[in-house]
């Protein structure tokens, strides 16, 4: 998966732009060949089809209600044969996603953001809103409380049309200046009183893209996404680097894991190195 010629490094234009809102469209990174190439893999995978252990996948089904307090356990395995999982992690594990997350595009944005240090995927994500159906995911802001550094950047993918219909995800540009709101939390979700502060109406910004662009986006910006209201899946991936000498506070960790839906996945201790230090 090398990247296209005029996607080798963000200009400093876009740095500014991440600077200020933390969020840059990066642009059409896959050609249409590589998107199929995602969108096949991701299909077989979700059937049971392919050639990986499933065993270090976490794999979790949609909830049948289209509530986010039914959704599935985050528990590493393959459960069944069906295009309706909602999540799958550990995707450094597959051959195919981790080409693609060590595209020049993305060492050169660690590089930036975390020097020369080595740098790890703190999760590989695929999250898939099925057709006509999908759970809402609340506002929140991907920060976890076992982690002694707080990871900063990540790169979603869109494998299909995201746009209001299919469930994009909704963001509030420039709401990483705000810090964590709310610490305390295993998965840094908000408080409805955060909600009614800082995700009124006329800060919501819908993050709409054509399958194979990709987004960088600041781990404190806050978002959320909707439920799909079309005939077609809205499929995604998403990576979030950390630098890889980040250390896991146990004790934290077991709180995270009993917080069903909002806490930890299976899995979430395994840090595998993407960009050796450079």
């Amino acid at each position: 998966f090398p990247s296209p010629e005029n996607i080798m490094s963000l200009t400093d234009a876009q740095w500014a732009e991440f600077e200020s809102t933390g969020v840059v469209k990066l642009g059409k990174i896959l050609t249409d060949e590589q998107l199929a190439k995602l969108q096949s893999r991701i299909d077989e995978i979700m059937l049971g089809k392919a050639d990986l252990n499933y065993d270090k996948i976490m794999m979790q089904l949609d909830s049948q209600t289209g509530k986010y307090e039914d959704v599935g356990e985050q528990t590493m395995g393959f459960k069944e044969a069906t295009l309706d999982y909602r999540k799958i992690q550990n995707l450094d594990q597959d051959p195919v996603f981790m080409e693609y997350m060590r595209a020049p595009i993305f060492e050169h944005i660690c590089r930036k953001v975390y020097g020369t240090a080595p740098v790890a995927t703190f999760r590989a994500m695929f999250m898939n809103k099925p057709a006509n159906k999908g759970t809402p995911l609340p506002w929140h802001q991907d920060r976890w409380i076992h982690l002694d550094k707080d990871p900063k950047v990540t790169i979603w993918t869109a494998l299909d049309v995201a746009n209001k219909e299919t469930g994009c995800v909704d963001v509030i540009l420039g709401s990483h200046k705000l810090g964590v709101l709310n610490p305390s939390h295993p998965s840094a979700f908000l408080k409805e009183e955060q909600w009614n502060e800082h995700c009124t109406e006329d800060k919501i910004t819908a993050l709409e893209c054509e399958p194979g662009e990709s987004v960088l986006l600041h781990n404190w910006v806050i978002h959320r996404s909707g439920t799909n209201k079309t005939e077609n899946p809205r499929r995604a991936f998403s990576c979030n680097y950390m630098d890889a000498n980040t250390k896991v506070a146990n004790d934290q960790l077991e709180q995270g894991k009993q917080a069903k839906g909002t806490g930890f996945a299976e899995g979430c201790d395994e840090f595998p190195i993407i960009f050796p230090a450079s």
